[in-house]
């Protein structure tokens, strides 16, 4: 699925691997965030940490009519408020989306896959 923009210079079509990269970009950057899970877990380990190039895998975007609807599976860093990041990421993707693609958000749902340790 993707989306269809018309405007007055052209068309373009920006597809849902656009959109779930920049959301991962996005989400990767607030803090707490150690990094992306794969959303289908038992085929691709527990709580496996996704690369940049990877973020698709970490995230999915639905259509419904004109909004957008995004999944995001995450790994936090120990010792941090899961609810704050949650709220800071929801808030940080769709702040990213409006601004990098001019499109509406409807809702960010966040799914705490794991909790990292940091060694010392």
């Amino acid at each position: 699925m993707s989306i269809e923009l018309n405007t007055n210079d052209g068309h373009v079509t920006i597809t849902n691997d656009v959109i779930a990269t920049i959301a991962g970009g996005a989400a990767i950057e607030c803090y707490g965030i150690v990094g992306m899970a794969s959303k289908s877990q038992i085929k691709d380990g527990i709580a496996e940490i996704l690369r940049k190039e990877n973020f698709s895998r970490g995230v999915v975007v639905r259509q419904d009519g004109d909004s957008l609807h995004i999944d995001m599976y995450i790994i936090v860093s120990y010792g941090t408020k899961i609810s704050e990041i949650a709220h800071n990421v929801q808030s940080q993707v769709k702040y990213t989306l409006n601004k990098t693609l001019g499109l509406s958000i409807g809702s960010v749902n966040i799914y705490i896959q794991g909790v990292r340790v940091a060694k010392e």
